[in-house]
């Protein structure tokens, strides 16, 4: 959309100003200088915003910067007027306004995570930083009913040209489960899930500063809008990632969030979320001339009845790859993003406050912490289950009465037992950084020295690769992936 005419002399003067060009959206211009940009919101009135008085573009120059620059403080640097001096326009000054700008540190094009392919390492880091942002999220009043929302999607997809009987058949499933969820959604809303989140966050609005994924341009200009669940907030994420890289980084990117807030419970909302997010960038796409039918697709495909779900675990000695495999079933386990992945590593980790990577005192590995966390463990299990999600449990299970305990949580169970030689468990342990275990060689030898009792899961050689192992897993389940 065209700068509007009313702005023209404004946006001539700060493309001269700044000398490095000029990106644009429906809403605001982007003007690049070498080391700065300046953010001007068009004079636009598009039904559900309205910029068109100067007065509001004020509120909400400011406003983007209270709300962004405590999440990216060396990103966002102020907010400047424009006045009129004797020379013509300049930036700042006194006098009466012409309009504003926000002033942000100019990021090159590769900071952006859309712009990016996909890195795993940053997959954990953009998690963590998701989960900070919903910790710090104001919590709102509400009942977390999204009828308006739907309804409004739905008419919309309508208008912008999306296959009539494709929108309504959303539309009819879509609400049908809002129905199912509402009393759902409400409790969550009364248990503080209903939060002033981002909005909008997709992987465009993610970028890289000082090397870490960094959440920024929340939606400013309509709190209904932001007020949502968390679990709705992550789900933009969740489908961005999906679309773009495929249901691995979305299934990695939200057990991470899971292990880090511990909202198992979210699971249950997700396939309406995440065929809302989709949805909604199918009429988008639609709108800019681009092909909606692969977005609409996936907005129908979550909304399908997922399969009966099955618990996975995953036991063995430290080293014998437990995580790494279980990462990898889980990914491919279930309609995406795939199922949860538990791991009782994370759990211990989340009951003391600290990230996975920080290591424990040996004090929090005694016989009383090791029940409270499988206690958790079983419980984040059934909760996840229950929400018609697909689980892989994994931890040591050296005790027998674990092991019958997770068999019993679900009608559907699957054990597998992974071993090595003690030589190659000794040499993977030694070698392993930035991992939720804690364990070191003379825990894996005194671990080793146990008798972990009759065994009747299926037990798998782990010297091969995680893929090949993974593969014998999915193989030997129910409606397993090709």
């Amino acid at each position: 959309m065209a700068i509007p005419a009313g702005q023209r002399e404004a946006a001539a003067f700060l493309e001269k100003l700044t000398g490095g060009g000029v990106t644009e959206t429906h809403v605001s211009a982007v003007f690049l200088g070498p080391d700065e940009a300046l953010k001007l919101k068009k004079a636009v009135d598009l039904g559900f915003l309205d910029f068109t008085r100067l007065e509001e573009r004020e509120r909400l120059v400011r406003f983007e910067h209270e709300l962004n620059a405590p999440q990216a403080p060396s990103l966002y640097l102020g907010c400047e007027k424009l006045t009129r001096g004797p020379e013509g326009l300049r930036l700042g000054g006194e006098g009466e306004a012409v309009d504003w700008v926000l002033r942000m540190r100019r990021l090159p094009a590769d900071a952006f995570l859309s712009e990016r392919p996909c890195e795993p390492e940053l997959l954990d880091p953009m998690a963590d930083a998701v989960a900070a942002l919903h910790a710090g999220a104001p919590r709102r009043e509400g009942d977390g009913d999204m009828t308006r929302v739907l309804t409004g999607n739905r008419e919309a997809g309508l208008a912008a040209g999306l296959p009539r009987e494709a929108v309504l058949r959303w539309s009819r499933t879509a609400l049908a489960l809002h129905g199912r969820l509402r009393a759902w959604l409400y409790g969550r809303a009364s248990r503080g899930f209903l939060r002033r989140c981002h909005g909008d966050l997709h992987l465009g609005n993610v970028c890289l500063i000082d090397g870490r994924p960094t959440p920024f341009d929340a939606l400013e200009f309509d709190e209904a809008l932001a007020t949502i669940d968390t679990g709705y907030d992550l789900a933009f994420l969740l489908m961005d990632l999906t679309i773009r890289h495929g249901r691995g980084p979305a299934n990695r990117v939200l057990n991470r969030y899971l292990a880090r807030t511990g909202d198992v419970a979210l699971l249950r909302g997700l396939p309406l979320w995440l065929s809302l997010r989709a949805f909604i960038r199918a009429h988008v796409a639609a709108r800019s001339g681009d092909d909606p039918a692969g977005l609409l697709a996936a907005a129908l495909e979550w909304l399908e009845p997922p399969p009966r779900p099955v618990l996975v675990a995953i036991g063995g000695l430290p080293g014998s790859g437990k995580s790494t495999v279980g990462r990898l079933v889980a990914a491919a386990l279930g309609p995406s993003p795939g199922a949860v992945h538990l791991r009782s590593d994370e759990i211990r980790k989340r009951r003391h406050g600290i990230s996975p990577e920080e290591r424990l005192p040996q004090t929090a590995y005694g016989p009383a912490e090791a029940r409270q966390v499988f206690a958790e463990l079983r419980e984040l299990a059934g909760a996840a289950l229950n929400a018609g999600c697909s689980v892989v449990a994994d931890g040591a299970y050296l005790d027998p009465r674990e092991r019958e305990a997770i068999a019993s949580a679900a009608p559907d169970f699957f054990g597998f037992w992974l071993e090595a030689p003690l030589d190659t468990l000794r040499a993977r342990v030694a070698s392993r950084s930035g991992d939720a275990s804690d364990a070191d060689v003379a825990v894996l030898d005194m671990m080793a020295a146990r008798e972990a009792g009759p065994l009747d899961w299926t037990r798998l050689d782990s010297t091969s690769d995680p893929a090949t192992v993974a593969r014998k897993m999915l193989d030997s389940l129910p409606s397993a992936p090709p």
